[in-house]
C-alpha cells in the first residue's frame, strides 16, 4: 500500500517549470502504469496470503486412516492349547534279557498277537545247565558229608561216655578224658559245618537254576509285538544288575495316546480331563477326540538334565499324555499327530478379534513412541547407558503403563477405549469390560492398529483390494 500512495503522489505533482499555464499539456501516460503497477502488487498480495491460509490449513489438518472395521459380537470362546507329538501305546513292555548267550528260538516275528504266558525268547543254555548240574553234585557230596560227619560224631558221643565213666571210677588220666571231650566237640562242629554246606550248595543250585531258567523269556501280558531288535542266532548281553540287550517289544495296540510337550508358558492352563482335538498326519481328513491322562510334574530331562536346563536359555517343555478315544482305526507307535487341547470354555462373552486389541502408554503412546522416549531418557542420564538393574525397573514400569485398548469407530473418527481382556480362541478374544454388543470395533490394518491411530483420529475404510492385487 506504502508503494502505491508513492506512485499516486508522483502522478499529481506539479507541472514542471517552463510550462505555460494556459496552455493545456498533451496526456500523460504516467497514471494508467501507476494503477497496472499497482494492481500487479495487490494480486501478488492476495496470492501470498491465501497460499499462507492454505498451508496453515493442510497443516493443521490429517490424512484419514485406511481402515476395516468388524462389530463386536456375543459368542462361545474355547480356549486351545495346541502341542504336536508321538502316537504311542499306553502299555509298553521292553523285552530285555539277564541272561547272556545266543538266540536259538523266537517262534513270533514282529507284529504278531502274543498271549500273556506264550514264548517269546529262548537262548541257548548250555553254560546254565552245566552250572545246575554242577551245583547240584556239589550237594549231593554235601550231604554224603554231612552223613559221613553225623557218624563220626556219634562215635565221639559213645567214645566220650566211656571216657566219661572210667574218669569218675579214676580209671584214666585227666589228659585222656580232656582228649576224649575234645574229640566229641570237633565232631559236633564238623557236623554243623557239613549242614550249613548242604545250605550254601543248595542255594548255589538255586540260583544257577535261576539263571538257567532266564535263558527261556515269556510274555508278560496280552498284546502286539510292536518292535523287535533281535534275530535268532545274535548273541545278547544281559546281567543281573544291569539292564541286558532289549530283544523286542510287547504292547497293547488297542489302547493308544499321544506324548506331546507343552510350552512352560501354556502348560498352567492344561489340567488333567481336559477334552482334546487330535489331527494324525496318516489320516488327514478325520478328526480324533482325546482326553488329558496325564501331565509330568517336571520338566523334560529329570534330574541332572532338567538343572542344566533350568540354567540355560532353551525352552523348558512338560510332557502331556492325551488317551486317544475310540480311534476306530488301526494306528501304529511313533505316528505323528498335533493335539488342540481345550483348557477353558466361556459362553455368550463379548468378543472382538484378535487383532482389534492392541496396548497404548499414559497420553496415547504407543509402544514404538514408549520406546523411543525411554531410550532418548537413557542417553539424557549420566554414562549414556543404563546399568542391568535400570534396565529391568525399566522394563517393569513400561509393562506397568501399558494398557490394553481397541479402537471403536464413531461416524468419521475412533475412540481409544481401554478394556479388559480373557481368553482367546484362534480368532476372537473375550472382552470383559469396555465394549458392548454391537460397537463398530477397528480390525485392521495391523500397522494402523498398532502404530497410527489415536483418540479422535479420521479414519476411513479401506477398499478392499482387487483381484489382481491380491495375485
Amino acid at each position: 500500500m506504502h508503494a502505491s500512495l508513492t506512485l499516486h503522489s508522483k502522478a499529481t505533482s506539479s507541472p514542471p517549470p517552463g510550462a505555460h499555464a494556459g496552455t493545456s499539456a498533451p496526456s500523460d501516460p504516467a497514471p494508467r502504469k501507476s494503477r497496472v503497477a499497482w494492481y500487479f502488487l495487490a494480486g501478488l498480495l492476495l496470492l501470498g496470503g491465501g497460499g499462507t491460509a492454505a498451508y496453515y490449513r493442510s497443516k493443521g489438518s490429517t490424512k484419514p486412516v485406511a481402515v476395516t472395521t468388524d462389530v463386536a459380537v456375543l459368542k462361545t470362546i474355547t480356549q486351545i492349547v495346541t502341542a504336536s507329538g508321538k502316537i504311542q501305546p499306553e502299555v509298553e513292555v521292553k523285552i530285555s534279557t539277564e541272561a547272556a548267550g545266543e538266540i536259538i528260538e523266537m517262534p513270533f516275528p514282529e507284529g504278531s498277537k502274543v498271549r500273556k504266558g506264550d514264548l517269546l525268547v529262548r537262548i541257548k543254555p548250555d553254560i546254565y545247565q552245566a552250572q545246575v548240574d554242577q551245583q547240584d553234585a556239589n550237594l549231593v557230596a554235601a550231604k554224603a558229608s554231612s552223613v559221613q560227619a553225623r557218624a563220626q560224631m556219634a562215635k565221639a558221643q559213645e567214645d566220650f561216655k566211656r571216657a566219661e565213666d572210667l574218669f569218675g571210677k579214676r580209671l584214666i588220666s585227666d589228659s585222656d578224658f580232656t582228649a576224649s571231650r575234645t574229640a566229641l566237640e570237633v565232631a559236633q562242629a564238623t557236623y554243623e559245618n557239613a549242614l550249613a554246606q548242604i545250605k550254601r550248595t543248595e542255594g548255589s543250585l538255586s540260583q544257577a537254576r535261576d539263571q538257567l531258567s532266564k535263558t527261556v523269556i515269556y510274555s508278560p501280558m496280552d498284546g502286539t509285538i510292536s518292535s523287535q531288535n533281535s534275530e535268532v542266532g545274535e548273541r545278547v548281553v544281559g546281567t543281573g544288575s544291569f539292564a541286558g540287550t532289549e530283544i523286542m517289544r510287547v504292547a497293547n495296540l488297542v489302547a493308544m495316546e499321544l506324548r506331546v510337550r507343552v510350552n512352560e508358558n501354556d502348560i498352567v492352563n492344561v489340567k488333567v480331563g481336559d477334552r482334546t482335538v487330535i489331527s494324525i498326519d496318516a489320516y488327514p481328513t478325520r478328526k480324533f477326540s482325546g482326553t488329558v491322562s496325564e501331565i509330568s510334574s517336571s520338566a523334560q530331562g529329570g534330574g541332572a538334565a532338567s538343572q542344566l536346563a533350568a540354567m540355560s536359555d532353551d525352552v523348558t517343555n512338560f510332557l502331556v499324555k492325551i488317551r486317544v478315544n475310540d480311534p476306530g482305526v488301526q494306528l501304529r507307535p511313533g505316528m505323528s499327530a498335533t493335539a488342540d487341547i481345550e483348557t477353558q470354555t466361556v459362553e455368550n462373552v463379548v468378543a472382538v478379534p484378535i487383532q482389534s486389541v492392541t496396548v497404548r502408554a499414559t497420553g496415547g503412546l504407543t509402544t514404538e513412541e514408549l520406546q523411543k522416549k525411554a531410550a532418548k531418557d537413557a542417553e539424557n542420564k549420566s554414562g549414556g547407558s543404563l546399568d542391568a538393574a535400570a534396565e529391568k525397573r525399566e522394563a517393569r514400569r513400561t509393562r506397568e503403563v501399558l494398557s490394553k485398548v481397541v479402537f471403536i469407530k464413531t461416524g468419521d473418527k475412533v475412540r481409544q477405549q481401554s478394556v479388559e481382556v480373557g481368553i482367546a480362541d484362534t480368532t476372537h478374544i473375550e472382552v470383559k469390560s469396555g465394549v458392548k454388543p454391537g460397537d463398530v470395533v477397528v480390525a485392521g490394518s495391523y500397522a494402523a492398529i498398532s502404530r497410527q491411530l489415536k483418540e479422535g483420529m479420521a479414519v476411513t475404510i479401506a477398499k478392499p483390494a482387487k483381484e489382481g492385487e491380491k495375485r
